[in-house]
This record gives structure tokens, sequence and C-alpha cells, in this order.
């Protein structure tokens, strides 16, 4: 890492120079091997050689500058989850949203300023691909920290879950015939500072700043430290006045962080960091899946021998921990909601016979003009969402509003959703089993804050429903999707296209960012199929993914035609031999046409976030 400060001169009406600090880093992004649970070795994407990938530490006001090489066989890009990037959309990283992918041994500089403070991280937003590793604490230090005197240590605690097959094999098997259920895979483990059985050394009387990242794929984590209480003062970069708890729970992207005050009275011993995945959200629980990872407090040089360290106490039920009872320190009214976007969350078996998910019944694919672009060159046609295709669940946003977005949660499951570009405001949740929001019978436990909690990642309870608000004063096209990996690969997406207008206006796009795409062949201006001028609402041949299966279709008895089938085909040899190859060749020759540009019916596109 390069650390230089460079003057920078002010507008000419300001006339003055203001010193900022700019950060280099140089990220090769390899393939390397890793066996972080100790049970698998495994190829993993990691940088400059090394997995994990290192940790980013920046201070408010600094320009980090990313000059990111691709080493992969595969297209991929760089996400800083959190980073509202205002004015610099095009560094926000989604491939296919607001950037090409970069190809195999390109490069692509990710250069803006951190004018936020907290806790964050950084990630692959290509193909599933950061559960394969590419991830890291993203971490921004204030100059002035709102709790800074209430703690001697600053500690960052990353979470995962961690698979030992790559995602791009487990998810063909998601994302087909074979498992119309929808059921996710389940991780193998878990892990706490990317390992397990890690220790972190106390000294008595002293207070620490630990902030929980919770960077997996899927899992929720429950986390408690034995013999210790923990008073939470930030989430997802949001300081927030301090809040004892037992524990804390954090989904897929949230942030955490607590101080947690060492104790005088221990001599030498070692005290259990838990962190228990929520089995809950998987569909089965593996018999040899330890659903656990611990790390441990040491106090006075206590011995670190895993014969020694001791076996964390069982518990009945985990900490209860409520996010929305948590007060941000900046206060902020309730936006009021001027302009309102409702979003269903939907899970089904569409016609190519996978599972997918869904906003109001479409599931999403990745345009043929990332949308950034549409915004961009569209002129005063860009406030039409028809053109940035039907199958993108795209909803644009006057600038300068209140937005309030409800979700609906028609599925059984968890789910947590994150914003792009913003911190919404949490108005309420409902319980589980609540069913939808009904503005006339609101089903919230506690009436809405005058300072509502503040974050990017909120979780949605099962069969129930959120009320998010949030301001639109930073145009750009800002994705809304679920981050749990696989949900995201079967299309839980939608796009924010925040102030088009304001964004032709404001937004100067380098012209290597556009170069990146024309050299993959991928459309820089037009609607979502890249037509321009008269052709500009031209949608001929636009793929909008499968459709429906007849009424009466559902997932248990799509599961019992194909076990039917399967069950026929055993009996006929030869016949389901040549079944098999015919349907095998059918799938090869579909996804060759794809590869050349193709549209095929039938065959989704695949999403390339």
């Amino acid at each position: 890492m390069r650390v230089k400060t460079a003057a920078l001169i002010a507008a000419a009406t300001i006339g003055i120079a203001i010193a900022e600090n700019v950060v280099e880093l140089e990220w090769n992004i390899t393939y390397t091997t890793a066996n972080p649970d100790g049970l698998f070795e495994r190829q993993v994407i990691g940088v400059n050689g090394g997995w994990p990938p290192p940790a980013v530490n920046l201070t408010e006001g600094d320009r980090v500058i990313i000059k990111t090489t691709n080493h992969l066989t595969e297209g991929t890009s760089l996400h800083a989850h959190g980073m509202f990037q205002n004015n610099t959309n095009h560094m926000d990283g989604p491939v296919g949203v607001t950037q090409c992918a970069i190809p195999p041994n390109g490069s692509f500089t990710y250069n803006f300023t951190v004018d936020q403070v907290g806790t964050y991280w950084i990630h692959s937003h290509a193909k599933g691909q950061y559960p394969d590793g590419l991830r890291s604490p993203f971490v921004i230090h204030a100059k002035n920290e709102t709790h800074g005197a209430s703690y001697d240590q600053d500690i960052t605690i990353p979470l995962s879950d961690w698979y030992h097959t790559p995602i791009i094999d487990l998810n063909k098997r998601f994302m087909s015939l074979a498992n119309p259920s929808g059921a996710e895979p389940v991780p193998k483990s878990a892990l706490m500072f990317d390992t397990q059985n890690a220790t972190l050394a106390f000294s008595p009387g002293k207070t620490y700043r630990l902030r929980f990242v919770n960077m997996a794929a899927f899992a929720a984590f429950h986390v408690w430290i034995e013999g210790h209480t923990m008073r939470v003062i930030e989430v997802d970069g949001v300081d927030t006045e301090e809040y004892e708890t037992e524990g804390i729970s954090l989904t897929a992207a949230q942030r955490v962080s607590v101080l947690v005050t060492a104790r005088n009275d221990t001599g030498g011993a070692a005290f259990p960091i838990v962190g228990a995945m929520d089995t809950d959200m998987f569909d089965t629980v593996p018999s040899d899946l330890n659903p656990n990872v611990t790390s441990y407090i040491i106090y006075n040089n206590y011995s670190t021998s895993a014969d020694d360290l001791p076996t964390p106490a069982l518990l009945d039920a985990f900490p209860p921990f409520d996010d929305t009872q948590l007060v941000p320190s900046i206060p902020l009214a309730p936006y009021n909601g001027d302009h309102n976007i409702t979003l269903d969350v939907l899970f089904d078996v569409l016609a190519d016979g996978s599972n997918y998910a869904m906003f109001n019944t479409q599931t999403y694919l990745t345009p043929d003009t990332p949308p950034i672009f549409t915004a961009m060159t569209t002129g005063a046609n860009a406030t039409d969402p028809s053109l940035y295709g039907s199958a993108t669940n795209s909803f644009v946003v006057p600038y300068l509003v209140g937005v309030e977005m409800v979700i609906n949660n028609y599925d059984a499951g968890k789910h947590p959703f994150h914003l792009h570009g913003h911190t919404f405001q949490v108005l309420g949740r409902s319980s589980e089993d609540a069913g939808p929001y009904d503005p006339s019978n609101i089903a919230f436990s506690q009436p809405i804050p005058a300072n509502p909690m503040r974050r990017d990642v909120i979780q949605v309870p099962p069969n129930g429903h959120v009320l998010l608000r949030f301001f639109s004063d930073n145009p750009g096209v800002w994705l809304f999707h679920c981050h749990i990996e696989w949900h995201i690969l079967s299309g839980l997406v939608a796009q924010i296209i925040e102030a088009p207008l304001q964004m032709q206006e404001r937004l100067v796009i380098p012209s290597f960012v556009s170069d990146e795409c024309a050299a993959q062949q991928i459309s820089t201006s037009g609607n979502a199929l890249g037509n321009t001028g008269s052709r500009l609402y031209d949608f001929k041949g636009y793929h909008s993914g499968p459709g429906f299966l007849p009424a009466g279709f559902t997932a248990k008895g799509y599961v019992g035609m194909v076990m039917s089938v399967v069950s026929a085909f055993l009996g006929m040899g030869v016949i389901c031999w040549y079944g098999i190859t015919e349907v095998k060749e059918a799938a090869e020759e579909a996804a060759a046409a794809e590869a050349e540009g193709e549209k095929v019916d039938g065959v989704a596109v695949v999403r390339e976030l």
C-alpha cells in the first residue's frame, strides 16, 4: 500500500488549496489455495497471490485508488459495500449495472473519495464470486470518532460461512431441474477471523471496539462473548447511542461495532467468542455440520493450546437483539413518503424447471446495456422505466424526494436486503407471519420512532414485511437486492434509477469505463437492448426470462413429476441414455448460442452480478 498527500486545487471561486490524502492499492486478483476450516484445501480467489485479501483501512476524507488486474479465467469486479459513491456511480462495481466485467488479463482502476466513516467491506460483485474468497473488511476511521474517547483499541472481526465447492459449480445444481424447491446449498463450516479457534489478547480494564463484519454468502450469525457484555455503538456505518446487550445478530452483509470492557477479576483465563450460524435459514442441517465458530479472549498470557481452551457453554436460546431499537447518534426525523415503491418477494418454479427468485413476479436478468449508460444517453427519455428493460425491475425515482419502500416477504425464509448508494431509515418491521404491509393496520410492535434506526442492510422476517425510507439526493443507478448470494443468482434484484436527468448533468464517466465495455462488444448507449435514435423503443428480440408453469403446478408437484420421470427413466435403459444425451446436446447448443449473443427462448440469461 502506498500513501501520499496530493495538493488539490479547489474551485476558482474558492481559490484555496485543499490537502487530500491519497491511498494507492494494487490488487492483482488471482487464484490460490486455502484451508481455513482445517477440513479441506480448495482453490480460492485471493489478492496478490495470497488469501485472505488484505483488509482496507482508511481515514475519513481519503481518496482511495485501487488498481485492479484480473488474473482469473472469468470476469470480475469490486464493490465497496456501503459506499455512497456520490458523483462516482461508475465506481460502484456491480457488473452489468455500473460497469462491465474486468475481463481476464484486463484491468480497472477504482478511484473515489471516502467521505463516510464506519465499518464496511469490499467484495466481488460478479457471478457470485465473493463466497470463493474475494471479500475483505473496508474500514473508514473518523477524524473525530463519536465514541473515540470510549475505547483503547480497535479490532475488526470478519465472520463468514465457508463452502468446499466453487460457487459456480454449486449454482449449476442450485439453478436446475434437480432442485425445484430452490433449496440453497448449505455451507460446510463457519469462520471468524477467516479461520477457527483464533485468539485475541485482552488487557484488564481496557475497552475494545470490536467491529463484526458478516461476509457470508448465506448465513446470518448470532454472536456473544462469555463473561462479557457488549455495548453497540455502530451499525452499517451509522453511529448509535450505546445499547447494552448480551449478544448481537448479523445477517449476511451487516456490520455491528460493539464496545467490550475487559474484566479486572480474571487472572489468567480464556473466554469464548461464539459465532453461531442461524440454521433456521437452512432447508436441511447436515449431521456433520458444526454451525458454530469460536475464537477466544485471552487474559494474562493464558495458554492458547487447544487442550486448555474452554468449550463454549450450551445456550437454551440466543441472546435477544432487535436492531430497530437502536438510536442513531445524529438524529434524523422520518422522511416523508413522497414516492412509493412496493416490492413483493416471491419464489417459484418457472417454465425451464428451475426455481427463481422474483420481485413482483419478475426475476432479474442482466440487460445488454448497463443501465448507467441507458440513463446517461437517452436524454429526457431516461425517466421512462421501460427503457431499462422489463426484466430488470427498474424504478425511476425523482430528485430530492422521500422514497418509501415496502418490502412484503411472501417466502417462509428470512431475507437480508441491501440498498446501494444510501442508508435507509427502518420505520418498522413486522413480526414473523404478519403478512403484507397494510397502512391501515400496521403490524409493527412499536410506533414509528422520531429518530429511526438507519443502516444499509435489513432483515425481512418470514411472511412479514418492513417499511423503509430514504432521501433521493444521490443521482445514480443503485441496486436493491437480497444479499444471500444464491438469491442474487436466482434473480432477487431490482434497480433504483435515481434522478437520471441530474445524473446527466453531474456524472462524468471516464472513457476507460465505456472502453472496457466496447472491447467486450457490450453496448454503452440506448435502451436495454442497445437500440438508439428512432429505435429507442424497439425491444424486438428482448428476452424477459422463462415464463410461468401452467396453472396448478407447484414446486411440490414439480418434484413429484420429476421423480416420476426419473423412475420411468430407470426402466427405460437405452432409451433413457439417448434421451438424456439429446437433452444435454440441446442445452449445449443453447449455451453456445447464448455465448454468440443469440436470444434463445426458454433459456435464462446468466446474471452477471
